[in-house]
């Protein structure tokens, strides 16, 4: 007891006020009680607001998770999370969003890139104009300054952060969307992940990427119960030698817009979303 009265001093009130709301005197039980007390003092809230700024009106504060129980009290207000789609887009893209355009093109020359951000998808905004095809790239130096052949629209996909892409993406007519990653557990997880979503998602690894081997690969573990079954060859050798390819070599390799154009061509041989 006086271990407990030193880290909560409160516990026999706190005890008190579970009981008397009916609620058993478990962590479930303390959330609830804790949940139903906030409930009364929510503000008034705009029509949408960012996951943190909910969190922060309906619980301690802004690192809180988004509970059932905080959501109802939240009512009709739209919870974001507010993500952000960094896109190198192909010449000839407008973006519209209602009765409003503009013209990619016009802000690449300015900004070098275009971003995306989840609201504006929410509240509309569509890409129109030819793509070929997305391609998702999952380090930002090599979406920076790989190629960017035809009309293929490059996707900065920072690791697990790919709720706003696949937004992004649902808003597109049926194009072809294609991995490049690190080949390590990580990027094979991403991927898979990816996939999840994307059940067609092609993925680039073209075979003489096993050449940069020799000299660029990390000696690494691989974990045992990433399922690899279904990767390219190259995946799952490295996993066998315990080694790992980063992507960032690959992309000053002038074979990389072929070996682009050669996934591409497998996914257009069979519909790619199934």
């Amino acid at each position: 007891m006086s271990l407990l009265d030193r880290v909560w001093p409160d516990w026999r009130t706190e005890q008190v006020e579970l009981l008397v709301a009916g609620e058993r005197p478990t962590p479930a039980g303390w959330s609830r009680l804790v949940d139903s007390s906030w409930a009364d003092t929510v503000p008034d809230l705009p029509h949408r607001v960012n996951r943190r700024t909910a969190a922060a009106a309906t619980a301690r504060g802004a690192k809180s998770s988004i509970t059932a129980a905080r959501i109802d009290a939240l009512g009709e207000v739209e919870v974001t999370d507010d993500g952000v789609a960094r896109i190198r887009p192909p010449p000839g893209l407008t973006a519209r969003r209602g009765s409003e355009s503009v013209e990619l093109d016009k802000v690449v020359a300015m900004f070098d890139e275009v971003g995306v951000s989840d609201r504006a998808l929410r509240d509309g905004l569509r890409l129109e104009g030819t793509i070929e095809a997305v391609l998702f790239v999952e380090n930002l130096g090599a979406w920076l300054d790989m190629p960017r052949p035809g009309r293929w629209m490059l996707v900065h996909v920072p690791g697990w952060n790919t709720a706003t892409v696949r937004q992004l993406i649902s808003t597109l007519d049926d194009v072809p969307v294609v991995h490049f990653g690190d080949l390590d557990p990580n990027g094979v997880r991403i991927q898979r992940h990816l996939r999840e979503h994307l059940p067609g998602l092609g993925w680039l690894v073209p075979e003489w990427w096993r050449e940069f081997v020799p000299l660029h690969a990390q000696d690494r573990d691989w974990r045992e119960d990433l399922d690899i079954r279904d990767a390219p060859s190259l995946v799952r050798e490295l996993a066998a030698s315990r080694r790992w390819l980063e992507q960032e070599r690959v992309v000053l390799d002038p074979r990389l817009p072929v070996a682009m154009r050669d996934v591409l061509a497998v996914l257009r041989g069979r519909r790619w979303r199934q």
